[in-house]
């Protein structure tokens, strides 16, 4: 019974913050010329009449110019996609990590964002061994972002499961 027990929290509590985990290492491995869409995105023949939209956004990310007439269409979406999935992928691990650690402890909330922050900080040293990659203090931020996010989600969701569950 004892085995059961802890197979169904293994599953239900480290399982997803393991493939999360385990699904970001590998996508810091890999290097960026293998995760480049902007093929792709290039064989999407709207995108340039909808991304021309925003000819005048240019901004410095990371001491580089972000700017369609920079990157290119392609290009300017593609930073996008990759910085929206930094702040999803974080978002969902903070959430998971935060619900592990509310089944060990009280102070769930600034431990599992805590360990999700310190997460994407290793993850973006990872990325220095990684061949085209780079490691940024910005990428670390958006990530924290998307962590502060979804430990947020887990605390509301818990605090009004547990109302319902004490009344």
């Amino acid at each position: 019974m004892r085995t059961i027990l802890l197979e169904n929290k293994f599953i239900r509590y480290w399982l997803p913050v393991l493939l999360i985990a385990c699904g970001i290492f590998y996508s810091s491995s890999t290097p960026y010329g293998d995760q480049d869409i902007r093929p792709q995105l290039n064989q999407l023949n709207g995108i340039y009449h909808f991304v021309g939209q925003f000819d005048f956004v240019q901004f410095t990310y990371a001491g580089k110019e972000i700017s369609i007439e920079h990157l290119g269409s392609a290009g300017f979406v593609e930073f996008f996609i990759r910085k929206l999935a930094h702040f999803s992928v974080f978002c969902l691990l903070a959430f998971f990590i935060t619900r592990l650690v509310s089944v060990y402890r009280h102070k769930f909330f600034i431990i599992g964002l805590l360990l999700t922050i310190l997460y994407a900080a290793l993850d973006e040293f990872h990325q220095s061994f990684t061949a085209d990659r780079t490691p940024l203090i910005q990428d670390v931020l958006i990530d924290s972002s998307g962590a502060i996010l979804g430990a947020c989600l887990f605390f509301i969701l818990y605090k009004k499961f547990h109302k319902k569950k004490v009344n």
